[in-house]
């Protein structure tokens, strides 16, 4: 306490520009804006009470957020009624590439980002995969996880096959070259084969060089004959490989399975524990019951997929080995699933109970006759509300939709109908779960889409609506606003999300995309920790020498600063400016929006005016730990307009 008030006592002291956060009003300056939103209650992303105020936007980036009558834009988009929440971020994506230049199933349900490889697919060259899904344009933001399936498969194979030391090693230098190269963290699903053979020590072992990235490990948990197919023992195993290795853990797609539904209470307690003692926990949700997958990798059990699935259809030849494995495959969707009759297999457009009835089969039986066609997906009914309706309220529980871009026809590349979360997962939360259910606050809902997952990410200047912050919106009607599609009707639209910016631009207007192409690639920097972003009171103070980034400037410039946020404060106070020689003002915060922080670390967004009137966004970091600079060395960087500009001296 005494520290915040000496710093408070320093915020007085300091300069504040007109117009602090969410305040003041509009002068002439002010004027001349691309986009304002007037008359919409704005929920910020970080929790905080909704706030009626308008929202000037130029370049992309927030400016303002506050009373903006005075002011003039390009285009005005008059929010009454309305809510504006930053863009919703799915930090679980399975978007097919060439979907990604519409995605109009994500605009529709307000996403702005997409967050690429879950489940440990994708490529092990990100750049590579971020820059050929970008070539087309993009209508969302892209970033990527490298994912650990993906490597160990590259290096060890589809057998169940001890990896040696050096493929150990090469593994984790993959890993590394990917952090390096800008991915935001590692996924990983251990359930699926052959990342299933992976032994939790192994995995351990692969992963731990990432550590000095401070990044996060998100993984579909494994559930197996040896852990007697339990959603318990699959999410303490992920804890266990993540925090020995010294990684954020994340429970993807959370869910209490088969056998063990109502063990959500249980589960959320044994992590809050670990979170007194300052063991964080990361989780994703989504708002159904029943899952969709693969046959393969759900239900057959390893050994018979060990060499892939060729070699999977030639063992079940031998009648021996078929009635051992349909045994298997029983026992698996006895424990995981609530049965036959809540399992559609969609390739072949059939409940599994239907097709045991046309085949005169058992479970097992059938499942393998239809993998003899071919790797069958199917939707799969798994839980109950109850652990639902738990694992939302979890604080620490993002919501994501595992699912991604689909073409407009609604069909993926080979005709399959697709999960209705594709289509509804975040108006599904917002219009079930908080207008109907009151499970969920709007303040606290939008907060799990936004605020946090950005920070479970490592993302600083998207998440939240504030100054410096990106311009990406969600407007919708709280009234209206709610999910349509269903298991019947898969691809129907949901409603009520009116507009959708990306990076500053329309790219949802009246509810319709606009095919607008605004998205881009997003990397992440080495000083952009993965971290729980909590709400409560916060401070930063500092002083560095900093020189420009290009050159352009010569010398050394000196950067001070002292900020503070209260914990339902829409606006930072305090100063920050960048000076020369002699004083002289080179950069100084007109605006400040959004302050974050976490052991060693802070960074703050806002709005900077140089010497020539001259108006940018600003993202200023300060970090303890970043593993590119000397080692014990604090670094410090400061990004105009999403620009790496100045960084510390030397």
């Amino acid at each position: 306490m005494m520290r915040m008030s000496m710093i408070r006592a320093l915020l007085l002291c300091g300069t504040m520009m007109a117009g602090l956060g969410g305040g003041g009003a509009a002068t002439a300056a002010d004027a001349a804006y691309d986009v304002i939103v007037r008359n919409g209650m704005v929920a910020d992303g970080s929790g905080a009470p909704l706030l009626r105020a308008d929202v000037g936007i130029k370049g992309g980036y927030v400016l303002a957020v506050g009373d903006l009558s005075a002011a003039t834009a390009g285009r005005v988009i008059d929010a009454k009624g309305l809510y504006v929440a930053p863009g919703f971020i799915n930090a679980h994506d399975h978007s097919l590439p060439a979907a990604l230049a519409t995605a109009t199933n994500m605009l529709q349900q307000g996403v702005t980002t997409e967050i690429m490889n879950a489940d440990g697919a994708g490529e092990t060259d990100i750049r590579r995969q971020l820059d050929t899904y970008a070539a087309p344009g993009l209508a969302v933001n892209i970033g990527a996880q490298i994912g650990f399936n993906a490597v160990w498969t590259e290096i060890v194979g589809r057998s169940d096959t001890r990896p040696s030391e050096g493929q150990i090693k090469t593994m984790g230098d993959m890993l590394v070259a990917q952090m390096r190269a800008g991915a935001w963290g590692v996924s990983s699903g251990l359930d699926y084969k052959p990342a299933y053979f992976a032994r939790p020590a192994e995995v351990t072992a692969i992963v731990k060089p990432v550590a000095p990235w401070r990044t996060y490990f998100q993984n579909h948990e494994k559930l197996s004959p040896e852990n007697n197919f339990s959603s318990v023992a699959g999410m303490r195993e992920t804890v266990d490989i993540a925090t020995g290795a010294g990684l954020l853990p994340v429970i993807t797609h959370m869910k209490l399975q088969g056998h063990e539904q109502g063990k959500a209470p249980f589960m959320l307690a044994e992590f809050s524990e670990a979170r007194a003692k300052g063991q964080e926990r990361g989780i994703d949700v989504y708002p159904y019951l029943a899952g969709a997958s693969t046959l393969t990798g759900l239900t057959v059990p390893g050994w018979a997929m060990d060499g892939g699935y060729p070699k999977f259809v030639a063992r079940v030849k031998d009648p021996a080995i078929r009635a051992k494995v349909a045994v298997e495959i029983e026992q698996a969707i006895n424990a995981r699933f609530t049965g036959p009759e809540d399992m559609w297999i969609l390739d072949a457009e059939i409940k599994l109970s239907d097709a045991m009835r046309q085949r005169g089969a058992g479970m097992g039986e059938t499942v393998i006759q239809l993998l003899e066609q071919a790797d069958m997906r199917g939707i799969f009914k798994f839980g109950k509300e109850e652990d639902l309706e738990a694992i939302l309220r979890y604080p620490t529980a993002s919501i994501a939709c595992d699912c991604g871009a689909l073409p407009d026809s609604g069909l993926s590349a080979n005709g399959r109908f697709p999960h209705p979360r594709f289509y509804g997962s975040f108006p599904r939360v917002l219009g079930h779960y908080v207008r109907e259910r009151g499970v969920l606050s709007w303040e606290d809902a939008i907060r799990k889409m936004t605020g946090l997952p950005a920070s479970m990410i490592g993302m600083v200047d998207r998440g939240y609506l504030a100054p410096g912050m990106a311009a990406d919106l969600a407007i919708f009607n709280p009234a209206t606003i709610i999910d349509k599609a269903d298991y019947a009707n898969p691809t129907a639209p949901s409603v009520g999300i009116d507009y959708v910016l990306v990076n500053g631009v329309v790219a949802v207007e009246g509810g319709k995309p606009t095919r607008a192409k605004a998205g881009g690639v997003l990397l992440r920097a080495p000083d952009m920790p993965a971290r729980i972003d909590h709400p409560g009171e916060r401070e930063a103070v500092g002083k560095a020498a900093l020189t420009a980034v290009d050159g352009t400037r010569s010398g050394t410039l000196s950067l001070d600063y002292a900020v503070a946020q209260g914990a339902d404060e829409h606006a930072v106070k305090g100063h920050l400016r960048v000076t020369g020689p002699g004083g002289h003002v080179v950069l100084e915060a007109r605006t400040l929006g959004r302050l974050q922080t976490a052991p060693g670390w802070a960074g703050v967004t806002g709005v900077v005016q140089d010497h020539e009137g001259r108006k940018q966004a600003f993202t200023m970091i300060s970090d303890e730990s970043n593993p590119t600079a000397p080692k014990g060395q604090r670094s410090f960087s400061l990004y105009l307009d999403g620009k790496l500009t100045y960084q510390s001296a030397p």
